[in-house]
């Protein structure tokens, strides 16, 4: 049976789409239908119910998709533990956000290739959902994620980043720092929301105030938040890294706030339970050597 027949069999499924599939294959539709096709034959039993454009599975189909997905799945370990086994690092493919790839990996990747000078490094960017998907489905061998527990994964503190306020040239925060969140009341906002736990936690900080900031922005990429906020939109909140360059450029300027020091965005390393324990550790001493260390907590845990 050819493994690349049931790839196209669970792709199907999990997308509900013939052509979503062929797609996230790079293969033509026909290809897949094809594909499809020969798999029925050697199962002597049809998977699908066709009508016109919409299909069903049908109830052997329904009775074969697990053990379809088990066999990818074993197939995709063996694989994933023999190029580990004779590679010794030499391959690696990497899925994390945006962040973490604008920020974090810059840091570390030319570390890595010092220590590991034939290595080839396959990144890939997206939403933290997304990641976390392609690290359970082993598409990529380790994650860079939002704060995240799953139980088929373990999952390590990688990185937190603190949150704190910035203001443009020229505010009169830098001078007269407030000492409050009450004290930022009636200030015009340029908010960025990435739609983690710790963005949702300062919402919340804003509902309890008198006289909440006045949100004029909001924006879900932070490099566009931070360009709104030096050309004096308003005052905002930033992870801190992000806004590394644009403090030393003297565009952006931090007011730290007390009451917010405990608010940061934290990055966790993930990959599938009980496997590539050796490649995390490896990101973490990579990160510890360099000036990025701080940002990682002296003690970590596995979930």
């Amino acid at each position: 049976m050819n493994i690349e027949n049931l790839e196209a069999f669970v792709y199907v499924v999990h997308y509900n789409s013939f052509h979503k599939a062929a797609e996230a294959l790079f293969l033509s539709q026909p290809s897949i239908s094809a594909r499809i096709q020969t798999l029925e034959r050697e199962l002597d039993t049809k998977l699908f119910l066709r009508e016109r454009k919409t299909f069903s599975l049908t109830d052997q189909g329904k009775e074969f998709l697990p053990y379809a997905q088990q066999i990818l799945q074993s197939f995709r370990k063996g694989k994933q533990q023999l190029r580990r086994s004779h590679t010794n690092f030499q391959e690696i493919a990497i899925g994390c956000t945006v962040s973490v790839s604008s920020y974090i990996l810059p840091e570390i990747l030319p570390r890595l290739k010092e220590k590991y000078p034939d290595i080839h490094i396959k990144l890939t960017t997206g939403a933290s959902e997304a990641i976390l998907d392609k690290v359970l489905q082993k598409e990529v061998d380790i994650g860079f994620v939002r704060h995240s527990s799953h139980p088929l994964m373990d999952s390590v503190l990688f990185y937190e980043d603190p949150i704190q306020l910035y203001v443009h040239k020229g505010h009169r925060f830098i001078e007269e720092a407030p000492s409050t969140l009450e004290e930022i009341g009636g200030e015009a906002l340029v908010f960025f929301e990435c739609g983690s736990l710790d963005w949702i936690k300062l919402h919340s900080l804003f509902e309890t105030l008198q006289r909440p900031p006045v949100i004029d922005l909001y924006i879900d990429n932070q490099e566009t938040a931070k360009k709104c906020i030096a050309h004096g939109m308003g005052i905002g909140f930033l992870p801190t890294l992000c806004a590394r360059q644009e403090v030393l450029d003297g565009h952006l300027f931090p007011v730290r706030i007390p009451s917010l020091v405990s608010i940061t965005l934290r990055t966790n390393a993930v990959t599938p339970k009980g496997e590539n324990q050796a490649l995390r550790r490896l990101f973490l001493d990579m990160l510890q050597d360099t000036a990025l260390g701080t940002g990682v907590r002296s003690k970590v845990s596995i979930n």
